[in-house]
């Protein structure tokens, strides 16, 4: 929930210790970044990326944009909706993007412009807030365990990766809210049990 991660930076909330911040980015591989959206440490819900660039809420101030754009080197843009939680409407990797049917017609496009991927609408086990129902890398996807056979296909076909339904934190349905993952490695939730804990590294391939 309070962070953000692709294959080459994780996006870490000011306040966090330096030890946990440099635990998390050795575990995976990548760089740290402190950042914040509309000051607030909760990154997690409130960002969608990839490695080729990052969709932040319409609350992130000029300064938070220009931060992060510097720091990466990426495309930064807010999506123009009423929607805040821009991580909760948004699954992607780098083969494509999926969002929620409730975004508009303009923000879609944004999403494929700035993520630089197709994009598809769907939603998952009948939830739009499909960013909380499912974690794509480009090794795979972990997604709620009641999406469909139907969707495990389409979420397959599109985004070009192997997918698996699975919970997180013993029991836990809403996977992004305890997975933190790229394409090296993944980093879950402390009540993750074995079971989870096997299911999820043969997902993720980590």
């Amino acid at each position: 929930m309070f962070t953000k991660c692709n294959d080459k930076f994780l996006l870490i909330p000011r306040g966090l210790a330096s030890t946990k911040a440099s635990k998390l980015s050795s575990l995976l591989g990548v760089e740290p970044i402190r950042a914040s959206i509309s000051g607030l440490r909760l990154i997690g819900p409130l960002v969608a990326m990839n490695n080729k660039g990052i969709i932040v809420s319409r609350l992130t101030e000029d300064e938070e944009i220009r931060e992060i754009k510097k720091e990466t080197g990426l495309p930064v843009e807010r999506l123009p909706t009423k929607y805040t939680s821009v991580g909760n409407l948004v699954v992607a990797n780098d083969h494509g993007a999926l969002v929620s049917e409730i975004l508009p017609n303009q923000a879609v496009k944004i999403i494929a412009d700035v993520l630089d991927t197709p994009v598809e609408i769907m939603s998952i086990a009948s939830y739009y807030q499909i960013g909380s129902m499912a974690v794509a890398t480009d090794s795979g996807v972990v997604v709620h365990p009641r999406a469909s056979e139907a969707e495990v296909k389409k979420i397959h076909d599109f985004l070009k990766v192997d997918v698996e339904p699975s919970t997180v934190n013993n029991g836990v349905p809403y996977v992004a809210s305890g997975i933190i993952a790229n394409s090296r490695n993944a980093v879950v939730g402390s009540l993750t049990n074995g079971p989870e804990l096997l299911i999820l590294s043969r997902i993720l391939k980590v």
